[in-house]
């Protein structure tokens, strides 16, 4: 602490002794940084700790999953298989830290080779730069927007493998600030690069420079990381020294052979009549000879060929000026608003990783890094929060074979995806749910709610585990107790076998509509017994923040958003009624089953639709998204919205998402098919 003079000292005692607020003049001379040199403060900057212990009212969500596709392609030998998660990435994150969802114990945490994200920093009208656009960090000014950066940081730094590598893409608006916190929590010394990558030609700003550039910090976990030398072609300019050819054909240059003007000592002798001072000894000049490597000039020297196929190129360097962003004709282009280019992605996973090493993306966005890992052999798990940006990933994988390879541009990857899950992640299927197997169940149950396995009986009934407050859980077995309820019956028979032998609280997790309740507790005597039911109820004196869901984006323009999702909720599908007639959806009516969380009202009609996505060649199996709808471009009228698909299949498949991402699918077959 800052030596504080006698007049402070008294300043301080006269404020304390009134309960008055101390001056925020004091807080550093109270309580000095910690930090060494410096650090980047802000409002609401937490600490590490009280983030990894979930003090910001986010948790880890159980991983449910929903399909698995190409289930016949598994290549891996431990029966790995890639996902594509859907959720809130800060829950996903903190799924994968705890490490103990069975689907990834052991599996994730510590062994992610390399972590690339592009936080969605700017919106397709940023990118058009039309008036009054929106960018991302708009939505969130300067304090949030790091902070949100920030925990996910955090979080990733712990589940990193210590030989791994993460790669942070950013604009130049706010990415000064994310390197000081990159500083703090990868360490200074774990800085490698920060790559620019010129991503458009030149162009005028209006009154400023123009802004052509993007950059990507690269850090590593120690100082130990898996490195691999990449290399660039050479330019059109360098090219043209390889002007000279042999007679098989090969193009070459020549370089020097003597050792004039070079440090340390040659050798000095006459080769074939010419008397040198050489940079190799004779019999080096001799190998080169009879290898046909030595160019014997007009003017009586002697130079060494170098040929161009034998050269690697130049090595990679941190100005990335030869990467083209994705333009309108591309073959890549998935129609996502901040989607990056294959070649860009290319470069990061070659450089630090290896094959069939693990890569995650937790701003999943168009899924490149997804696509290119898939083509490089890697292992991978992309995670977003936006519908739109899960059924572009799942269609680009579903698809890939479809795409171009990255070895040779001209032709299609021609290779179906390995095997992959569709992943919930804090927004589950009810139905789903009650079919796990029993086992299943029960420890998807105890991760929901946050208990530690801890089986036990007392008085012959068993428990399951303890939730963190110490307290013992039961799981009532609705498969063993079909035609009955937890009740005041069950409760009063439960009471009189253990009510003796346990503390003042129990927790009994069942299904909602197995509790005879509506109050969360029921208390017997001194004990207490709180239903943690399915579908989950907020439980007020268990949870420090009301639950909040994340909306889904209304138009194109805030694809990207910035909240986090506090805690978990279960699917409620919207009511749609709607008809199809000549390549035209009609939605009658809308109604989803979430009220506004603000005002607790329902909200009416099409106000609750958040986009309408359609695979117009729907095959029965596989949903490929081929058209999205935002609600902002669906023109209503009278309670009623048309969707006009162009070229239509015989079948078409719909599916309706209100905007807390609930969804309604259905299929309609198309009587105007053509041909």
């Amino acid at each position: 602490m800052t030596e504080l003079s006698q007049r402070e000292k008294d300043y301080l005692i006269e404020k304390l002794q009134k309960g008055e607020q101390l001056p925020e003049d004091f807080k550093y001379k109270l309580f000095p940084t910690i930090q060494k040199e410096y650090e980047l403060v802000y409002a609401g900057k937490m600490r590490k700790e009280d983030i990894l212990a979930d003090e910001d009212g986010v948790t880890a969500a159980p991983l449910q999953i929903e399909r698995t596709y190409n289930g016949d392609r598994e290549s891996y030998p431990d029966g790995w298989k890639n996902m594509i998660v859907f959720g809130d990435n800060l829950q996903f994150l903190k799924t994968i830290y705890k490490n103990e969802d069975p689907l990834i114990k052991d599996k994730v945490k510590g062994k992610v080779k390399l972590i690339y994200i592009d936080p969605p920093f700017a919106t397709e009208s940023d990118f058009s730069g039309s008036q009054g656009q929106k960018a991302y960090t708009d939505k969130a000014k300067d304090a949030e927007f790091v902070e949100f950066i920030r925990r996910r940081l955090i979080i990733a730094k712990e589940i990193l493998a210590r030989d791994g590598s993460i790669y942070i893409h950013l604009d130049q608006k706010k990415s000064h600030y994310i390197k000081t916190i990159l500083d703090e929590i990868f360490g200074e010394g774990n800085f490698r690069n920060e790559i620019v990558w010129k991503r458009t030609s030149a162009h005028s700003d209006s009154g400023k420079l123009g802004i052509n550039c993007e950059f990507i910090f690269y850090y590593t976990n120690s100082e130990k990381y898996i490195w691999n030398q990449l290399y660039e072609y050479y330019s059109e300019k360098h090219l043209k020294r390889f002007r000279n050819q042999d007679e098989d054909g090969r193009l070459w240059t020549d370089g020097p052979v003597t050792a004039k003007g070079l440090k340390g000592s040659g050798y000095t002798y006459e080769y074939k009549g010419i008397k040198g001072y050489w940079r190799c000894p004779l019999s080096t000049m001799e190998r080169l000879d009879s290898e046909n490597r030595l160019h014997f000039t007009n003017k009586g020297g002697i130079r060494v060929k170098k040929y161009l196929e034998e050269l690697k190129g130049i090595p990679l360097q941190s100005l990335w000026d030869t990467v083209n962003p994705i333009n309108s004709q591309s073959k890549e282009r998935v129609s996502y608003p901040t989607q990056k280019p294959e070649e860009l992605i290319e470069r990061i996973i070659r450089l630090s990783t290896n094959k069939d090493d693990l890569v995650l993306d937790f701003f999943g966005g168009s899924g490149t890094v997804a696509s290119v890992a898939e083509k490089l052999g890697r292992k991978w798990i992309t995670c977003d929060i936006g519908k739109f940006a899960f059924y572009t990933i799942q269609k680009r994988i579903l698809t890939i074979q479809n795409s171009k390879s990255l070895k040779n541009k001209t032709k299609d990857f021609g290779k179906k995806s390995t095997s992959f899950h569709t992943i919930n992640t804090g927004f589950y299927d009810i139905e789903k749910l009650f079919s796990l197997q029993h086992k299943e169940y029960q420890d998807f149950v105890l991760n929901l709610f946050e208990v530690t396995p801890k089986p036990k009986k007392i008085a012959g009934i068993e428990f399951q585990g303890e939730r963190k407050d110490g307290y013992d859980v039961l799981i009532w077995k609705y498969w063993e107790h079909k035609d009955a309820a937890v009740d005041e019956d069950y409760l009063e028979i439960l009471h009189k076998n253990i009510g003796k032998k346990v503390g003042d609280r129990i927790y009994i997790i069942a299904p909602a509509n197995s509790v005879q309740f509506i109050d969360d507790y029921y208390e017997i005597g001194n004990v207490r017994y709180y239903f943690l039911k399915v579908p989950y109820q907020i439980i007020q004196e268990l949870h420090k923040e009301k639950f909040k869901k994340f909306r889904q984006p209304t138009s194109s323009s805030n694809v990207n958003s910035l909240e986090n999702a506090v805690g978990f909720h279960f699917i409620r599908q919207p009511e749609v009624k709607s008809s199809f007639d000549d390549g035209v959806i009609t939605i009658k009516a809308f109604k989803a089953y979430y009220p506004d969380e603000d005002t607790l009202e329902d909200i009416p009609g099409l106000e609750a639709l958040a986009m309408v996505v359609v695979d117009k060649n729907y095959n029965g199996n596989e949903f490929l998204m081929s058209d999205v709808f935002f609600a902002a471009d669906i023109v209503s009228e009278d309670g009623k919205a048309n969707v006009s698909i162009e070229d239509c299949g015989s079948k078409v498949s719909a599916v309706y998402i209100d905007i807390y991402g609930n969804e309604f699918r259905e299929v309609f077959t198309n009587k105007n098919t053509k041909g």
